[in-house]
């Protein structure tokens, strides 16, 4: 009995190792693991969102002196309104942690804003005690662009947070008016000027889940515009006049792009 026991084990043995010979000649095939997500390449996209500009304007006119008004008179505008347009950008994926990138955009603007004032004086005390120098500022963002570098960090090898700064351009529209109603007259300044600026923000940009080429974003700009300005002859006191308006602007969008791998 116990020989016959040994022998089987012997048997059993022996044919378990020429199964595991036989299997150690077959070609051995290497893991599937699945694919990681790639953020190399060039992508396209939309965006739609919201700002929040600002106008700082002021008007200097040394004749208002003559009545005893300040040689210039400040104010504000807040451009709020909707935004859209469309981006397009290229990634380098970096050490598998890091994406490098550029970005340029264009957006369509709803941004526009409106500032008054109104001054008392007296040019005849007898004669005109409420004589008012009153005024209006409107300015508006008709469109904007931007062309910014990109460099974030992948918190997950889909999610990534980023900065962003660069080069920012617009198209800004300014006019005013001025009103003495003591003369009573009225005279008008502003322009429509293309202005260039630089932009500074930062946003998140994440896979779209079960697809491998559709990401999402979200992203804040504050965007400096530079200003716009001009001169003239008013029509009241004959003297020249300077204007000008400091334009900035923050917005906040969210976007979709797609990735040509």
């Amino acid at each position: 009995m116990r020989r016959f026991s040994i022998a089987t084990v012997a048997a059993v043995s022996c044919i378990a190792f020429a199964q595991f010979a036989s299997a150690a000649d077959l070609p051995l095939k290497a893991p599937v693991y699945k694919a990681a997500y790639n953020w190399n390449g060039l992508y396209i996209g939309g965006n739609i969102g919201y700002s929040w500009g600002h106008g700082d304007s002021w008007y200097a006119d040394p004749g208002l002196t003559g009545v005893g008004l300040p040689a210039a008179i400040f104010g504000s505008q807040n451009l709020d309104g909707m935004i859209g347009g469309g981006q397009i950008g290229y990634n380098w994926l970096y050490q598998d942690i890091w994406v490098l990138g550029v970005e340029a955009d264009f957006q369509g603007s709803g941004e526009k804003g409106s500032g008054s004032f109104s001054d008392p004086y007296c040019a005849d005390c007898n004669a005109a005690p409420n004589a008012l120098l009153s005024g209006t500022v409107d300015s508006k963002i008709l469109w904007f662009g931007t062309v910014r570098a990109r460099a974030g960090l992948l918190v997950n090898p889909t999610l990534l947070v980023y900065a962003t700064g660069g080069l920012a351009y617009g198209k800004i529209t300014t006019s005013g008016t001025i009103t003495d109603s003591f003369v009573p007259t009225t005279w008008s300044f502003g322009d429509s000027t293309t202005r260039f600026g630089w932009t500074l923000g930062g946003g998140i940009e994440g896979a779209v889940p079960n697809t491998m080429d559709w990401t999402w974003k979200v992203e804040y700009l504050y965007i400096d515009f530079g200003s716009v300005s001009g001169s003239g002859i008013d029509a009241d006191f004959g003297s020249t006049y300077n204007w000008n308006v400091q334009v900035t602007d923050n917005i906040v969008r969210v976007g979709l792009n797609y990735r040509f791998h």
